[in-house]
């Protein structure tokens, strides 16, 4: 009975220990807080338990030896802070300079809250509310839906090559190319936020359109000059640029050197030449640049190259570095080039060169002071404007499709049922709405990070990577649902450009395979991790002892670190989140999920890089595969915070449901299918045990969830509506949208009424010989019969004739198809000329 006793005890006592341990794990508890946990369990086994007492000491020996030089500075730091921190700066991965200034670019913002294993849902709710200026949504209201109207986005595409030259004057008399630009040099100075808004709206109608707009807002002459340009330098180029004066290109990407920016040969040697009739120090330049967006147009050319002073004329340094400078076009030397043709949309794009061309020093961005700072100028502006341009284009057709694949999958009948109320349909209507739903609150809550005083570099290569391969995979949704009506080009085809131009976005800006493999994780790693950063930056601190220091600090934050999201991950695992701390909101459960997958990320990342080192900068498919389950917690972040900053509109739901379904599942997959592929396989299982202790059990998004986000998209209702703001839906010729609009109201109150006939038909109420199928005929006879009004016959006569014009494609006389290709040759090479 005794004996019996002292084991319950004993084992009770265990296990209040093991799960005081679990608990102080769980809550990241410092190496002090350890300590005195250990001697106070320590103390009560050995005062109530039953245990031997030789047990007892053996155990109090090893605590002794663990914590006393643990918890003695002098001797952690010599004895194990000392030689952890040589071996360290001796395995350390090596980085470039570019790297290093790329690193430090950026910002740690909601990225670092989610890289940490514990997100803090509070911070996220108060970040405030993404909203407009009275003067921002004027323009929004105004110019921008006056630049679409303008717009005929098939003539500009397959007629002229080019926005007509009324629509380039209005966009510069109207302040279009001034977004960025502050007030005192005549810009509009409008928020990212705005800007984005902009940019969506445009790419909605027409990409041709706000690829022109995006290209002066965003990384180029006006942004750079505006940060580092001298007052002479804004005083000059910003007013003109402000008012469309001078167009501006921004020349980085080398035929040798596209994603691999770094390696551009495009030089810049200092010499002796003339410059208005003086002899001055300047530059030789030598220049060959691709994919060049406005060179054709151009009149002023920001250039990136390499500088160099073989000479000494400006001191000791011969390779001064990547450098920027702004060159008039029509300068000596300068050739704007030949355009390109990028898929879909013959925005102005192409190349620019330059032969022997002397340049004042005073050319260069900054003067001669930001001289070899060049990289570090790009990097720093390109965490905003990556965040802005291409997720804002993407956002905003992919919601430009979603509405008008609903409303074309609701007039659309096939079988005498809306194509849109087909379950197979309703599956890729359902990823369409749910994909635009999600990528919109990206490139909001990514856009207004800007407002807020961030550079978000790795949320800004999140939004880039993630929002345009999801705009690719809504166009093929809206390509498979649209059918035939999209694979014939014509001016009715409202699906077609966009689904051509869907490889421009994935391309530019970084490769989207680039940076999914190589850029995200690994510059998360670095920039939003709670103690690598620190770490490396100790190693490579010359001063030993504060760098053994910091190092030390780091070193048992990050250990702990470790233990703690161990033990997180595990618990959370086995619970499938359910005791994660989350806001008290409809929408919890998902709260909770990236918690667990946050916990989860959090292990498997440290262990990856403790276990690859500097191996896994070649390990890409790991480094994806983590960068995926990185890119998911942030989406799915932004959707939830999109929905309360709308104040959780209840018919919204099915959009969250199914973009949080879908990001929780393929956080999980990208965890998984790493595991599965993990390099070292031991390390793999065990891990998979930790994260994923009762197995892979994410289902993703439902067919229920389906169905019911596509009969969102095919009616109209406030959800739809809210997905459709400030999308460009004015029923004009040039709008094919807009038209789908009035089509598709037409056919909601049209429906009962044509219903009502046919079953007069089928009865027998309604005499109408067999033979006739087409409804106008029908109607004359519903009409005569008395069952229908005037009223009703024009509605209904209205509704078929926009059924045909909605579901009619385009054909053409062979001459006119011929005539129209000489016409664009024709136009080509006046664009060349």
């Amino acid at each position: 009975m005794i004996t019996g006793a002292l084991e319950v005890t004993n084992g009770i006592l265990l296990a209040l220990a093991l799960a005081g341990a679990w608990a102080m794990a769980y809550r990241r508890s410092s190496l002090k807080e350890w300590t005195i946990y250990g001697a106070a369990a320590l103390a009560v086994l050995t005062l109530f338990s039953g245990f031997s007492g030789v047990g007892l000491a053996i155990s109090w020996l090893i605590f002794a030896a663990v914590a006393v030089p643990l918890n003695m500075d002098k001797i952690r730091l010599t004895y194990i802070s000392g030689p952890i921190l040589k071996l360290f700066r001796k395995i350390m991965p090596t980085m470039s300079q570019t790297e290093k200034e790329a690193l430090d670019a950026g910002t740690v913002w909601w990225d670092g809250e989610i890289f940490a294993g514990d997100p803090n849902w509070k911070k996220l709710l108060s970040i405030p509310k993404p909203t407009l200026t009275e003067e921002e949504q004027a323009f929004l209201d105004g110019p921008v839906e006056a630049a679409c109207r303008m717009c005929d986005d098939w003539k500009v595409v397959h007629e002229d090559a080019d926005l007509t030259p009324e629509t380039w004057q209005f966009l510069k008399d109207e302040g279009f190319f001034s977004m960025i630009i502050k007030k005192k040099y005549g810009g509009k100075d409008f928020s990212a936020l705005a800007h984005s808004e902009v940019l969506a709206k445009l790419s909605a109608h027409s990409a041709t359109l706000a690829s022109t707009v995006a290209v002066p807002n965003s990384l180029g002459p006006a942004e750079l000059l505006q940060h580092y340009g001298t007052e002479e330098q804004k005083n000059h180029y910003l007013p003109r640029l402000a008012k469309g004066l001078d167009i501006p290109c921004f020349a980085l990407t080398n035929p040798e050197a596209g994603s691999d920016a770094g390696s551009i040969p495009d030089t810049g040697i200092v010499c002796k030449g003339q410059y208005q009739g003086k002899e001055v120090i300047g530059m030789r330049m030598n220049w060959n640049k691709r994919y060049i967006t406005l060179a054709p147009v151009a009149t002023v050319i920001g250039l990136a190259f390499k500088m160099f002073d073989p000479e000494g004329l400006l001191g000791d340094k011969k390779d001064i570095g990547i450098t920027c400078a702004l060159i008039p076009r029509n300068f000596p030397g300068v050739e704007a080039g030949r355009r390109h043709i990028p898929l879909g949309t013959p925005f102005m794009n192409g190349t620019t060169k330059g032969k022997d061309v002397f340049i004042p020093l005073d050319f260069i961005i900054g003067g001669v002071d930001m001289a070899g700072h060049g990289w570090r100028m790009l990097v720093e502006c390109l965490s905003v404007g990556r965040s802005i341009s291409l997720p804002s284009s993407a956002a905003g057709g992919a919601r430009a499709g979603a509405i008008a694949t609903g409303a074309y999958a609701r007039i659309r009948r096939q079988f005498k049922t809306a194509i849109g109320q087909m379950e197979g349909i309703e599956e890729a209507l359902g990823r369409l709405g749910g994909n635009a739903y999600r990528m919109e609150a990206v490139r909001a809550f990514t856009a207004f990070a800007v407002d807020l005083g961030e550079k978000p570099s790795v949320p800004s290569a999140i939004a880039k990577l993630h929002v345009t391969e999801m705009g690719r995979q809504c166009a093929n949704d809206a390509m498979d649902i649209q059918g035939g009506k999209a694979i014939v080009m014509g001016p009715r085809n409202a699906a077609g450009r966009a689904y051509m131009a869907v490889p421009i976005g994935i391309t530019v800006e970084g490769a989207n395979i680039l940076t999914r493999n190589l850029i995200l994780f690994g510059q998360g790693a670095m920039r939003c991790h709670p103690y690598v950063l620190k770490e490396l930056d100790a190693a490579a601190n010359t001063d030993d002892k504060q760098a053994l220091k910091d190092f030390d600090k780091a070193l048992f934050g990050h250990v702990g670190f470790v233990i703690s999201n161990a033990f997180r991950s595990l618990w959370l695992g086995l619970s499938r989140g359910y005791f994660a701390k989350a806001p008290a909101t409809p929408t919890k459960r998902y709260y909770q999920h990236l918690t667990r997958i946050s916990s989860s990320f959090a292990i498997l990342a440290d262990v990856s890089m403790a276990v690859l080192g500097a191996e896994l900068k070649r390990k890409e498919s790991v480094s994806a595969r983590l960068g995926d389950a990185l890119a998911m917690m942030y989406i799915g972040s932004a959707v939830l915070k999109r929905w309360e900053d709308q104040g959780r509109p209840a018919a919204d739901r099915p959009f969250v449901d199914w973009a949080m379904d879908d990001c929780i599942y393929q956080a999980d997959k990208a965890m998984s299918d790493l595991l599965k592929n993990y390099p070292n396989k031991f390390v793999g299982a065990g891990l998979r045990a930790l994260i994923f202790p009762l197995g892979f059990r994410t289902p993703g998004a439902s067919d229920k969830l389906s169905h019911k986000v596509s009969a969102l998209l095919i009616e109209p209702n406030e959800a739809r509506d809210r997905l459709a703001k400030d999308v460009y839906t004015e029923d004009h010729k040039f709008n094919l949208i807009g038209q789908m609009e009035t089509v598709l109201r037409d056919t909601i109150a049209a429906e009962p009424i044509v219903k009502k006939i046919d079953k007069a038909i089928r009865k027998g109420e309604l005499a109408v010989p067999s033979h006739i199928f087409d409804l106008p005929t029908k109607i004359n006879y519903a009409l005569e019969a008395g069952m229908i009004n005037e009223a009703e016959k024009e509605l209904l006569t209205r509704y078929e004739a926009g059924r045909l014009e909605t579901i009619t494609v385009d054909d053409w006389d062979h001459e006119d198809m011929v005539r129209a290709q000489y016409q664009k040759k024709q136009t080509s090479k006046k664009s060349a000329a």
